[in-house]
């Protein structure tokens, strides 16, 4: 599997939108800003603790590290439909 298979794409997003970079959100967390960069593109995934710091700065659910929803959130985003996909 190719590292762009498992991008985080949904975090990617989150932080752009946050107008942060990747050393923002590691002073933040205090984590080292190449493991940050791990972390985004699916590498290594964070510890519990670490997903909710992760989570509180750019403001949205830590389970998304842990689960398919974040990606699915994103496409729903993205649908060009009114309708809202619903995500089980």
């Amino acid at each position: 599997m190719e590292v762009d298979d498992i991008t985080r794409e949904w975090l990617v997003k989150l932080r752009t939108k946050a107008e942060k970079t990747h050393d923002d959100i590691a002073i933040e967390v205090d984590i080292s800003r190449q493991y940050y960069g791990m972390i985004e593109s699916g590498i290594r995934n964070p510890s519990v603790s670490l997903a909710q710091r992760i989570a509180i700065v750019l403001g949205f659910n830590w389970i998304n590290f842990f689960t398919d929803q974040g990606n699915e959130m994103i496409r729903c985003e993205e649908s060009t439909t009114t309708e809202r996909k619903e995500v089980i």
